[in-house]
C-alpha cells in the first residue's frame, strides 16, 4: 500500500503533491500526514527536493482552504445561517457552534488561522470564520501559508528520517493509513447518525 501511494506521488510530481494537499483540505481521501511523510520519503530516496515538496504542499494547502474562506465571506455570518439550518443535520452543527466559532475567532484575531493550521480537523474549519468575518485576504493567505508551511516542513522532515526504516515501516503504514480513513468515515456516519439537535436532547 505504501509502495502504491509512494509511486502516485512520484509520478505526479510537485503538481500531484499540491492537487492531493487541495484535496485533502477540501475532502480528505489521504490525510496530509500520509502525503507530506511519504513525499519526504521520496526526498529521502532522491526523488524530489524537500524545498520544492514543501513549497509545493503549501500551495495545494492555500488552495484547498480558500473555497472555504471564500463560502464564509461570500455568504457572510448571517447569509450562511439558511445553509446551516438546512443541512445542519449533514454537517453535525448547528447555528449555535457556528455562533462560538466566529466570536472565538472575532475575540483571538488572526493568529487563530496561523495556529489553527497544526490541528486536524479545524485547520481547515477555520478557513470559513476567516472569511465570515471578512479578514483580508492577504492576511488569511498569509496566515495559513505560514502554518502551512511550518507544518509541511515537520510532516516532509519525518518521512525522510522514516525512509530509512521504510522495510519495516512499510508493513504498517499502509494498514494505518487505511484505517485512519475508514475510522474517519465511520465517525463521520456515527455522527450523523446520532446527532441530534440540542432542543431535542
Amino acid at each position: 500500500m505504501t509502495d502504491f501511494i509512494l509511486d502516485l506521488i512520484t509520478r505526479g510530481g510537485y503538481l500531484g503533491i499540491a492537487f492531493l494537499m487541495a484535496l485533502e483540505n477540501v475532502f480528505p481521501p489521504i490525510p496530509s500526514e500520509v502525503i507530506m511523510g511519504l513525499g519526504g520519503m521520496a526526498v529521502g530516496r532522491g526523488q524530489m527536493s524537500f524545498v520544492w515538496l514543501v513549497v509545493a504542499g503549501t500551495i495545494g494547502t492555500v488552495v484547498g482552504n480558500y473555497p472555504w474562506y471564500w463560502l464564509g465571506r461570500r455568504f457572510g455570518y448571517h447569509g450562511l445561517k439558511p445553509f446551516v439550518d438546512r443541512y445542519g443535520r449533514w454537517l453535525t452543527l448547528e447555528w449555535e457552534d457556528i455562533e462560538k466559532i466566529t466570536h472565538f475567532f472575532h475575540h483571538r484575531g488572526w493568529w487563530v488561522v496561523f495556529v489553527f493550521r497544526f490541528m486536524p480537523t479545524f485547520r481547515t474549519l477555520v478557513s470559513l470564520p476567516a472569511g465570515m468575518g471578512r479578514m483580508a485576504h492577504w492576511r488569511f493567505i498569509l496566515a495559513t501559508a505560514g502554518g502551512s508551511a511550518i507544518w509541511n516542513t515537520i510532516l516532509a522532515g519525518a518521512g525522510v528520517v522514516l525512509d530509512r526504516n521504510f522495510e519495516q515501516l512499510d508493513r504498517y503504514v499502509g494498514p494505518i493509513a487505511l484505517g485512519l480513513m475508514a475510522a474517519g468515515v465511520g465517525f463521520y456516519l456515527y455522527r450523523v447518525a446520532t446527532w441530534k439537535p440540542r432542543a431535542q436532547r
